[in-house]
């Protein structure tokens, strides 16, 4: 189903009709442009072949994702960066709006858009022991309207705007608190098992209405994106290029680097 198959891996389970797709980039499913092709192209074909749901996972077994690449953002060529971040919000609106339902089997840590995406999807099982959260700030990023529409999906206003201005990241136990996720589980297999269950629980709806109703409830999260993704995008664009948020990363990047030679 993708032209990069080392980093994404899509299964359809014969019996369910369920497709599992994998992020398989190593070393922590960093997204960089070709992941992020390689994601949406993946949730298309999914949808296309009218599986019976998605679920999204990680072959790592400590990292669901640790969130955009970041050096596809520093100091970056300005032709791959517009690429990178267009298909970002196209691979966000694939996912959020999927006709089929979604379920995110959090079997690591799932960092800034590895938090987003998993927002994105209907219905999250979580192994203990990992975090969850955008942390922007830290980095010194203000992520963008559909980014904070994403959080404001399954969390209430005050929860969403303390977090991201703290770049908060949430215990697995936390994280079920708040709703930011549905269940826990000890085991990657249990996690993909609660949400098979959780897909199995429209067996009984007409898909084409579900479909219709699901986008109808998400409509609004959407619109600013759909009417206007040219001027989201040279934002977007705008605030990465500052010399601002550039410094930013280079100090963060650094602080990084040095904590890995450690």
């Amino acid at each position: 189903m993708s032209k990069n198959p080392q980093l994404t891996l899509v299964e359809v389970d014969d019996t369910t009709g369920i497709a599992t797709l994998t992020m398989n980039k190593p070393p922590v499913n960093s997204c960089n442009l070709e992941l992020l092709r390689d994601l949406n192209e993946s949730i298309k074909q999914i949808e296309c072949n009218k599986s019976r749901g998605l679920i999204l996972t990680s072959s790592n077994d400590r990292v669901f994702s640790s969130g955009l690449d970041l050096n596809e953002m520093q100091k970056p060529d300005q032709e791959r960066l517009v690429a990178f971040w267009r298909t970002l919000q196209e691979m966000w609106l694939s996912l959020y709006l999927c006709s089929v339902p979604t379920a995110a089997a959090i079997n690591g840590h799932a960092l800034a858009v590895g938090c987003v995406i998993s927002a994105a999807c209907e219905y999250r099982v979580m192994l203990t022991g990992f975090n969850i959260g955008i942390h922007a700030t830290k980095f010194g990023y203000v992520v963008p309207p559909f980014i904070v529409n994403s959080y404001l999906s399954v969390l209430p206003r005050n929860i969403v705007e303390r977090a991201l201005l703290q770049g908060k990241l949430f215990k697995a136990e936390e994280a079920l608190q708040i709703n930011l996720v549905d269940e826990l589980a000890n085991s990657k297999n249990e996690a993909l098992s609660k949400c098979s269950d959780f897909i199995a629980s429209f067996a009984g709806t007409n898909p084409e209405a579900r479909a219709l109703t699901k986008r109808q409830f998400r409509a609004a999260d959407v619109q600013l994106l759909i009417d206007d993704p040219e001027g989201q995008l040279r934002k977007c664009l705008e605030y990465i290029n500052s010399s601002f948020m550039q410094e930013s990363l280079d100090k963060y990047l650094a602080k990084l680097k040095s904590k890995n030679k450690k």
